[in-house]
């Protein structure tokens, strides 16, 4: 009840506060009016590191002022030291049995009897493609302390898999007992280039089931920031998938797909993928790799893969958004491929050996505040001038070079480097309404080439920027998350909203002045919920009738605050807020 009561207040506050734009804007046209926020906050900044779950970074947190929270030591899974807790097995890893047509939900055959060792892929400084000799064998099987074995400082370690059909079955049905066995089976999948994957010989192991352990003194900074701002302990990534997909989706709140002048079209064959096993294998996919295949027609239930996930999304309780939100003959994408436009604004090829997507057309947030003339930019490490992109550039983070509207047009000079930010930061009247960083790609946190210490250091280097001009910190809300979980363990409910997703929870700190203290939040959301604040802020509509920002809030019950009884429903992340009293 109190829950419900204080959004109820936000409500009533929120629709007593003064107009959006002043009286002597109002005969101006739209794109010219001061737009005012509809909260205190008239500045905010979204950081997105990479490739952590929740359960890899909050799995032992315990939190201040008796808040409640789902993870693995709350569940028992793991003791506050990081050995295995009471309720062990319900983490523990299976392997399976799929050897003709694709599974969701594939044939359990025994548990592991030891956590396949984890690998080091790529890892730096590490040999590479080889079991980590820093971990050892028998490992139980199910979540390990990482830094029982390696140092939580500048510790590189090898990158899970991460992909849209394996992420499906890793999670089987909900079970999240998968994990290893769909690394050790098929990894990342065929491909093209050298070395490639083969059946005996995946280049992963046991490595995502590792996790940070906060009650040991592991990541420092995000801890002491959960203790004194607010978390989500249910925010999700929004595509099973890579990264790529889901730096889209925080643009859009929705999927991009193969297209020509924005009418969907179909790929060349050796684009789309095949998930169901190669003969003679077990699991190993058809069809699938950063050298492969990435897209599909999930309109068509014929297409490998596509009914397996169809049928079980539509198994769930409750309703799912628009039947599985596929267009007919629409290829849209699940994972990695290059944006249709360099960053300085040049169409990238097209064609069956560029592994590039076509411009696309779906309106952004990045339309939708240039429209209604609220500021915005969006910050990307390396990214230079557009023109000479250093190797600490990632060009698949950099989403809205994905859009013709963005890169054909004025707002194309909206994207800008992270170096540009320190300069917009050092006062408010230059910092935009709304910022969206990703970091340097060594201080993104990914996996292999950064480390999560990495991303820390960078996300507390901008929060003392903001701290240092004392107007912007008392309007601003900082919002850090991850593009998506990197293939890590998690042991979260997930919503079956589409065939895309959700998938697993990942990190969500909210850093501002009007932050509950110390409160985690149960409410659902994903990515589309950034975009879903930044539109209520300032009273901007969802982006299209398909985006799930267009989704109701969540009702839940007060039993099991984690699953919307409304469902398909995302949280506004508003009820991480307290605007009722002045916190400046």
């Amino acid at each position: 009840m109190k829950y419900r009561m204080s959004l109820v207040a936000l409500s009533i506050a929120l629709m007593g506060s003064s107009g959006f734009v002043h009286a002597s804007d109002m005969d101006k046209p739209d794109h010219e009016k001061k737009v005012h926020a509809r909260t205190p906050i008239r500045h905010v900044i979204v950081i997105i590191g990479e490739n952590h779950s929740f359960d890899n970074v909050f799995g032992a947190y315990q939190p201040k002022h008796s808040e409640a929270i789902r993870n693995l030591l709350s569940e028992g899974i793991v003791n506050a030291d990081g050995t295995p807790g009471p309720n062990f097995s319900k983490a523990l890893q299976n392997q399976a049995s799929d050897l003709n047509r694709y599974s969701l939900e594939p044939a359990i055959t025994q548990p592991f009897p030891y956590l396949p060792q984890p690998q080091t892929t790529y890892a730096f400084g590490q040999p590479p493609g080889v079991p980590d000799a820093r971990f050892p064998a028998n490992l139980p099987s199910g979540p390990f302390q990482i830094t029982r074995y390696v140092p939580y400082q500048n510790a590189y370690l090898g990158d899970p898999v991460h992909r849209f059909f394996q992420m499906w079955q890793q999670v089987d049905g909900g079970k999240m007992d998968l994990f290893a066995w769909v690394d050790k089976t098929v990894g990342i999948g065929p491909q093209n280039s050298p070395p490639a994957p083969t059946p005996a010989n995946t280049y992963s192991g046991g490595e995502a089931l590792g996790f940070y352990n906060m009650s040991a003194g592991d990541v420092p900074e995000f801890k002491a920031l959960a203790d004194r701002y607010a978390i989500s302990d249910n925010y999700h990534q929004f595509v099973m998938g890579g990264t790529g997909a889901n730096f889209i989706s925080i643009a859009s709140a929705d999927v991009a797909f193969h297209n020509q002048n924005g009418a969907p079209d179909m790929p060349p064959a050796n684009q789309i993928e095949n998930p169901d096993p190669q003969p003679g294998t077990n699991n190993f996919y058809i069809q699938d790799g950063y050298g492969g295949g990435s897209y599909v027609d999930c309109a068509d239930s014929s297409q490998p893969g596509v009914s397996q996930i169809r049928n079980y999304v539509r198994s769930q309780p409750g309703r799912t958004f628009r039947g599985g939100n596929c267009a007919p003959r629409t290829y849209y994408l699940l994972n990695n491929y290059a944006p249709g436009y360099t960053p300085s604004g040049e169409l990238n090829p097209l064609g069956p050996t560029h592994f590039t997507l076509p411009p696309q057309y779906m309106p952004t947030i990045a339309d939708a505040l240039s429209a209604k003339g609220v500021s915005w930019k969006w910050y990307s490490g390396g990214r230079a001038d557009g023109v000479n992109p250093t190797n600490q550039y990632c060009n698949i983070c950099d989403p809205f070079t994905f859009f013709k509207s963005v890169m054909t047009g004025p707002m194309k000079s909206n994207l800008q480097d992270v170096t540009q930010f320190y300069q917009d930061v050092q006062d408010e009247s230059t910092l935009p309404a709304v910022s969206f960083i990703r970091p340097f790609e060594s201080q993104a946190g990914h996996p292999a080439d950064s480390t999560l210490s990495a991303y820390e250091g960078f996300v507390m280097d901008i929060i003392n920027r903001v701290k240092s001009d004392r107007k912007a910190w008392e309007s601003t809300a900082i919002i850090i998350t991850t593009d998506e979980g990197g293939g890590y363990y998690d042991s979260g409910y997930i919503q079956p909203i589409d065939f895309f997703g959700d998938g697993t929870r990942i990190p969500l700190i909210v850093v501002s002045p009007y932050a509950k203290k110390g409160h985690v939040d149960h409410v659902y959301a994903d990515h589309a919920s950034i975009l879903k604040f930044i539109e209520k802020n300032w009273d901007l509509k969802p982006l299209s009738h398909r985006s799930r920002d267009s989704l109701p809030n969540p009702v839940a019950s007060d039993d099991n605050p984690y699953v919307p009884l409304n469902k398909p429903a995302l949280g506004d992340l508003m009820n991480m807020f307290d605007f009722e009293h002045d916190r400046r």
